[in-house]
């Protein structure tokens, strides 16, 4: 029972971060590849899908949005940091920002 519920759990986000991507994609698409972490091809893949698509990819057993976050420190850095006055948010983002950049650069 108590493995049903994860599978629901990680279905039920799945499809609250389909969702999102769709439109943060429709709202801005620049920032959203950046934001998502994804290619042109991906955004548009992504954009061209219909209800019943969505829900079948989010019925998978595997999370489909992943840790922004490329290691443990990282994370200790933005969670840990003495000198948060307020720009813990920023300082994320600016963690984040170099991540899979190489990636993108390919796509964009």
């Amino acid at each position: 029972m108590k493995n049903t519920n994860h599978l629901d759990d990680i279905q039920e986000l799945n499809l609250a971060y389909l969702l999102l991507a769709q439109r943060l994609l429709n709202d801005d698409r620049a920032a959203a590849m950046f934001r998502l972490k994804i290619d042109v091809e991906t955004a548009d893949l992504l954009l061209s899908l219909g209800a019943a698509q969505l829900t079948r990819l989010a019925r998978t057993n595997q999370l489909l949005c992943h840790f922004g976050f490329e290691g443990a420190e990282k994370l200790r850095q933005v969670v840990d940091n003495p000198r948060d006055n307020g720009l813990s948010q920023f300082h994320a983002s600016l963690l984040m920002a170099g991540r899979g950049t190489t990636s993108l650069s390919r796509g964009v």
